[in-house]
């Protein structure tokens, strides 16, 4: 069969091991969402019992947890703590080694393995989320060898959100809920009593290259219409919002916002918000040395704007305060990123209200600041 990628398929649930299979015969690991330590995470999968056969997740601000379907949906979920960065922008990594011996000193850089990789279930605001660090650590005039290594070498075949959770707002920083560019291929998954299926779209040669191995069928309408009813609903059930009109000058210009200080007296300084955050990108080093001095390392861990030690400089801390963290971490995500890379640096995804500790919530910080400004304003 000619695959054309502006044309959708069909394929049967009872075929989606032949995905699976086909992705391992040329050689991907597949990274998907399992179910471990009672959350959603992605990791290395063989099978689809692998999956989250049956799973869906519940959010709330400082509240997550998983509770089962009535059906046997393989990707019924919205998301967990993990997210696509912690394969491309591994949490910890050794950049390079030393060794010292009588006669010399030698240095080895640590060097990426070029092992093919396939994200199975990317969302759609992960897959901005992958572009906005795409711009950051590849793109930009600092490339960042390793993270462009493993780009080059992942295949990302996306899931159409069908589930959303509470704390989603990508609909209202335009990343999703359905995947629009950025996939080899996108799926839609579409259940009822009688059909279990997935509509199938190639986003790339590639992918239009793996479609052409699968057991697929063009697409009737009525399969379009429904997997077009799905990412409808999901986008009508999402209620959660940020208004993001004017935010970018309205954070710049309030530094000194009464409710800075209000975020400072429930925030933890924990770095929850930023370590699941998918854009967040921030690390430091370490150096290590043997005990005898013959052998040393670097390794590069993430780091947080959060922490008393992430602005050190020479006479101390440049931010001592949580307000001043917080402040840091929410005007750069939704204000002073855009001046840096041009796009937003949040996608809507949630992560950093569901995992907060104290259950602070993004959307609702920007809200309370916006309306007290409003308010001022009134009275003056």
């Amino acid at each position: 069969m000619n695959v054309c990628n502006d044309q959708s398929y069909v394929l049967e649930r009872s075929d989606f091991p032949s995905l699976l299979g086909l992705l391992q015969e040329q050689g991907y690991e597949i990274v998907a969402p399992g179910v471990r330590d009672g959350a959603i995470v992605y990791d290395t999968m063989h099978t689809v019992e692998d999956l989250p056969v049956g799973w869906t997740d519940e959010q709330a601000p400082g509240r997550y947890g998983l509770t089962r379907r009535s059906d046997d949906a393989l990707f019924g979920y919205a998301l967990g703590p993990d997210s696509w960065k912690r394969h491309l922008h591994p949490p910890r990594r050794r950049l390079w080694r030393a060794t010292k011996s009588a006669d010399a000193l030698s240095f080895a850089p640590e060097l990426t393995s070029p092992k093919k990789k396939a994200f199975l279930g990317v969302r759609a605001c992960e897959l901005e989320a992958i572009k906005v660090q795409d711009k950051v650590l590849q793109d930009g005039p600092y490339s960042d060898h390793d993270y462009a290594t493993r780009r080059k070498n992942a295949l990302i075949i996306a899931v159409n959100c069908g589930a959303p959770s509470a704390t989603c707002f990508c609909t209202s920083m335009g990343t999703g809920p359905e995947a629009q560019e950025g996939y080899d291929m996108a799926l839609t998954e579409m259940y009822s009593q009688k059909k279990h299926q997935f509509l199938v779209t190639a986003g790339s040669k590639t992918g239009a290259a793996l479609l052409e191995k699968l057991p697929v069928s063009p697409a009737p309408e009525d399969a379009i219409n429904a997997a077009k009813k799905i990412t409808d609903a999901t986008a009508n059930t999402i209620s959660r919002r940020l208004e993001t009109n004017g935010l970018k000058e309205f954070l710049q210009d309030n530094p000194e916002h009464p409710q800075w200080n209000d975020v400072a007296d429930r925030c933890l300084s924990c770095g929850n918000c930023s370590s699941v955050c998918p854009t967040c990108f921030c690390t430091t080093t370490e150096d290590r040395t043997s005990l005898d001095g013959a052998e040393s390392e670097r390794v590069q861990r993430w780091d947080s704007c959060f922490t008393a030690e992430f602005s050190e400089l020479s006479g101390g801390s440049v931010r001592k305060s949580t307000k001043s963290r917080y402040r840091q971490w929410m005007t750069h995500k939704l204000s002073t990123w855009i001046d840096q890379f041009g796009v937003s640096g949040c996608v809507g995804c949630g992560r950093c209200i569901a995992w907060c500790p104290v259950g602070i919530d993004i959307t609702e910080e920007a809200r309370v600041m916006r309306a007290i400004e409003s308010k001022d304003h009134e009275v003056n």
